[in-house]
């Protein structure tokens, strides 16, 4: 068996990794609240902002964790087809999500499909990143453990989509986004302390990329798309202010009387 090290630069891995996954579910929390207020083509176009910015949050969240994991004895690459797959499944199942709450007739009924449907997709998510290593041995699951993240992975969202239903001020939208990282964080590390290694020592290359080469550079790229996008949402007018600006204008323009 494989001596596993899930925190190889300390906390460095782990909180950056948390941080992440916050800053995905506060921008993703903020577009959905601006989608609940808007209609049309205005609310299609927040919701797929709400979930890009939580699906990139958790995979960025996943594989910033998994830059600190180690395995002694074997190197450790990644398979670049399964691993950007990994990135394009949680984009649409929280998509999913998203939609069904926006669009909704029955809240509680598009909560409950919702959460389970986009938790259900997160842990598919994280499993199919775990099936991008490429080491020298064999990779076991402990099924309790499998199974004890898929169910933290469904209450998780399940607890931020209700957040997006119901959560409008800024300071209850960053508690909830500190509880959702928080999750999304348990729910990775519950996946990864399942994992058991078997290590057959080889001299042999192993196929994929590298952690520095692939992961690293992708997940700055996608880091900075989740700050980028949350200097965009925080300086966009709210329907409010956008209402209340239209409104000195015409008053600006009204003949003096």
């Amino acid at each position: 068996m494989g001596h596993l090290d899930h925190a190889a630069f300390g906390w460095l891995t782990p909180v950056l990794s948390y941080l992440m996954a916050c800053t995905g579910a506060a921008l993703g929390l903020r577009c959905t609240v601006r989608a609940l207020a808007a209609t049309g083509r205005s609310r299609r176009n927040w919701l797929v902002t709400a979930a890009s910015a939580i699906g990139t949050g958790i995979w960025t969240m996943h594989f910033v964790a998994m830059l600190g994991f180690r395995v002694r004895g074997t190197d450790i690459r990644y398979d670049v087809p399964l691993t950007i797959l990994s990135l394009l499944v949680a984009m649409l199942v929280v998509c999913a999500g998203v939609f069904a709450v926006g669009y909704g007739r029955d809240r509680n009924r598009a909560l409950l499909l919702g959460g389970l449907t986009t938790g259900v997709g997160v842990a598919s998510m994280h499993y199919l990143g775990m099936a991008a290593v490429r080491l020298h041995g064999d990779v076991t699951y402990d099924p309790v453990l499998v199974g004890l993240s898929v169910v933290i992975a469904v209450i998780a969202a399940t607890a931020a989509l209700w957040a997006a239903l119901n959560i409008r001020s800024p300071r209850a939208v960053t508690v909830a986004s500190l509880v959702m990282g928080a999750a999304v964080s348990s729910m990775h590390y519950t996946g990864m302390f399942a994992v058991r290694v078997r290590v057959d020592p080889s001299g042999d290359p192993l196929p994929g990329a590298t952690a520095m080469q692939f992961i690293f550079p992708l997940a700055v790229g996608l880091g900075s798309y989740l700050f980028i996008t949350s200097a965009f949402v925080a300086l966009s007018p709210t329907p409010d202010e956008r209402e209340a600006s239209a409104s000195a204008q015409r008053f600006a323009e009204s003949p003096a009387r």
